[in-house]
């Protein structure tokens, strides 16, 4: 019997509960009160229970009534989503977009982007991934990405077409109870000092920097597959590293961390590189893709501004 509900009948059922009564639940429809009232009674009797109580001035909610709001708002924001995906699908929207970042890269920027993403195509789903060094550039090459986010110019591939970003900062830091915490803070940091001490570095899943070292001045190596935790290790006063400036400022102002002016590793111990947006040269992006690239650019670049009315 429930084969013969409709969604219209659900569409103007959530409309009464919502507004309080046949009346503006109609007027909220556009549709004549009598459509309305006719329609939610054929509704309790596919049911086979009252969804209303209408022995005072206003229908009220019943136990069953209420118990059956949240499925019915459940079931027609699902026929809206189908509906807007077999659009979407009729226009070549996405019906999702996958999208993978370099670890190194701020990902509130990407946070803010998505949001924006959201709410221009709001039917489109969205997968975010994170990788390091290789692995985004492995994974739009084989398809399992539509965008990808690289830092850094030791990842080029003449298959894939890259959009500057916005500059990151890497600063050598090592955490507050270590060794040569003193030393930093009296200045006296030479590649001598960094040789013999452990280093935490990042691992490359993908083989694209194989045999390849960025920044690693010791002999003694901890390998660690995420940002997240060479921050812990270096924050346990197991070694010293780099890391992103937006992922260790906190750190840095409570003195958890301090920074190495190690001039081996850039002035003060710091070096920038550029991130970029990368796409498949054979694969042109689709709406959701342009947009998500055109927020990335704008947002980043309003960040660099920001960054730069800070220092000045």
């Amino acid at each position: 019997m429930l084969d013969a509900l409709t969604l219209d009948q659900l569409r103007m059922f959530v409309a009464v509960a919502e507004a309080g009564s046949f009346r503006l639940g109609a007027a909220r429809l556009g549709r004549a009160q009598s459509a309305v009232s006719h329609s939610v009674a054929n509704l309790e009797m596919e049911l086979g229970t009252p969804l209303f109580d209408r022995s005072s001035h206003r229908p009220v909610l019943t136990a069953e009534g209420r118990a059956l709001l949240e499925d019915s708002r459940s079931l027609l924001l699902r026929a809206d989503l189908l509906r807007a995906k077999a659009r979407g699908m009729g226009s070549g929207l996405e019906i999702e977009l996958t999208i993978v970042a370099d670890t190194l890269f701020p990902i509130s920027i990407i946070g803010e982007a998505l949001g924006l993403l959201h709410v221009a195509f709001p039917s489109v789903g969205v997968e975010l991934l994170t990788g390091a060094l290789g692995e985004p550039v492995d994974a739009l090459l084989g398809g399992a990405a539509g965008l990808a986010i690289t830092v850094g110019e030791d990842l080029r591939d003449p298959r894939l077409e890259f959009d500057a970003l916005a500059p990151v900062s890497l600063a050598a830091v090592v955490g507050a109870g270590h060794a040569l915490a003193r030393r930093a803070r009296e200045g006296r940091i030479g590649s001598g000092d960094l040789a013999d001490l452990v280093q935490i570095v990042l691992v490359d899943p993908s083989a694209r920097t194989q045999g390849m070292d960025f920044g690693v001045l010791s002999q003694r190596k901890w390998r660690v597959g995420s940002q997240v935790a060479k921050l812990e290790l270096i924050r346990a006063g197991v070694g010293w590293g780099r890391l992103p400036d937006w992922l260790i400022a906190d750190d840095l102002e409570e003195g958890r961390l301090v920074p190495l002016p190690a001039a081996a590793l850039g002035k003060d111990g710091r070096t920038v590189s550029w991130s970029y947006l990368a796409h498949r040269l054979d694969k042109p992006l689709l709406p959701a893709a342009a947009f998500l690239r055109s927020a990335l650019q704008e947002i980043a670049a309003s960040e660099k501004t920001a960054s730069s009315a800070v220092k000045d």
